[in-house]
């Protein structure tokens, strides 16, 4: 992509620049939002921003006029001529004297890069991570800067041969969900996903199946996975089937895969 947004316009990608005091860069003081581009058109882009406003509400972090926000995505796509592929908003606190404590006035930094299409992912081998999500906290049910955890699951996975990992809830008896997506199962005819009060992000692709009535929210063990009669990593973009878990290989199932993309596909309103 030639063009990115920064704060209040377009920029050439080769001239962007950030600055080296900006408090999402020095201490990941800020909030994300990835978007599907389909058609020109930004999936669920309501759900979205709202998403975005909690997160800002959570963090005390002025937000952008929404109705700006929308336009600078337009802009953006049209800029770039792309109708296909993705968005990610980012949104600092912006630059800040050096310590822990925030300005009292912040200038917030907003940032919107544009991405092509992933290569479709294959189905994937997860293990389960020692790293842990606290579903007691604020911060598990917003999209914050910082993803330590997730990397160093990831990273962890990769190392031992997986694709990716699964993180546990605090007290380690249930899966929260995998580095960077949601879980669903299918658990006899019904689909299940996990319940934010196990550590799980409150994800815009999760939530859009909770609506068609067809998933439900329900704890999820190790073993309860391995018994299911599929698996999958779903979010805003992908929607990944899980083949093994561990040393448990899982069943295929095709005919669910393909439900829960063309419902991921759709841009169903959110409640």
């Amino acid at each position: 992509m030639k063009f990115l947004w920064h704060n209040q316009g377009l920029e050439a990608v080769s001239e962007a620049r950030i600055d080296p005091q900006d408090r999402g860069l020095l201490l990941g003081d800020g909030l994300f939002e990835t978007m599907r581009l389909s058609a020109g058109k930004i999936l669920r882009l309501q759900a979205h921003l709202a998403r975005l406003t909690a997160g800002a509400a959570l963090l005390r972090l002025p937000l952008p006029d929404l109705a700006m926000l929308q336009a600078a995505l337009d802009q953006l796509v049209a800029a770039n001529g792309a109708a296909e592929g993705s968005l990610r908003l980012t949104l600092t606190r912006g630059a800040g004297p050096r310590g822990v404590l925030p300005p009292a006035t912040p200038t917030p930094t907003l940032l919107i890069t544009q991405a092509l299409p992933a290569a479709a992912l294959l189905p994937c081998r997860v293990q389960i991570s020692p790293w842990r999500r606290d579903g007691a906290s604020p911060l598990s049910r917003i999209k914050h800067l910082n993803y330590l955890p997730q990397i160093l699951a990831r990273l962890e996975a990769s190392e031992a041969g997986f694709d990716d990992a699964l993180l546990l809830s605090g007290d380690g008896q249930h899966i929260a969900e995998s580095s960077a997506a949601s879980l669903v199962i299918l658990d006899g005819s019904h689909l299940v996903t996990p319940p934010l009060e196990d550590g799980a992000l409150a994800g815009i692709a999760r939530a859009a199946l909770l609506a068609t009535g067809q998933c439900v929210e329900k704890s999820i063990t190790p073993d309860a996975l391995c018994a299911s009669r599929g698996a999958w990593l779903v979010n805003s973009l992908s929607v990944r089937e899980i083949a093994q878990s561990g040393a448990y290989a899982l069943p295929r199932h095709e005919a669910w895969t393909a439900r829960l993309s063309a419902i991921l596909a759709q841009d169903t309103p959110q409640t």
